[in-house]
């Protein structure tokens, strides 16, 4: 692999690109499949100390804007997607 895709993305920086890959993600199309919120469990599975700052930056270089850009309410729904199962799981219409 001659460049990270990954290091190319909008808010993630060397730290965050070793994190992913260490957590057997390796490309944007990887990132994409599993989403911020279990690219991040993926990152904490693996051991690292990672804050939720990361999920929001992993989701702002889905949408290639910074991280603080993110609407709140979708900031909200990540985070309960984070502490329960998921959003469409929940029975509510």
């Amino acid at each position: 692999m001659d460049t990270d895709e990954l290091l190319g993305l909008r808010n993630l920086g060397k730290t965050s690109a070793q994190w992913l890959h260490a957590s057997g993600i390796h490309s944007l199309d990887q990132l994409r499949q599993l989403g911020p919120v279990e690219a991040y469990r993926a990152v904490r599975t693996r051991g690292f100390n990672a804050s939720k700052a990361l999920m929001f930056s992993i989701a702002g270089a889905l949408q290639n804007v910074h991280w603080n850009e993110l609407d709140p309410a979708y900031k909200h729904q990540l985070l309960e997607q984070l502490e329960g199962r998921t959003g469409s799981d929940t029975g509510e219409d």
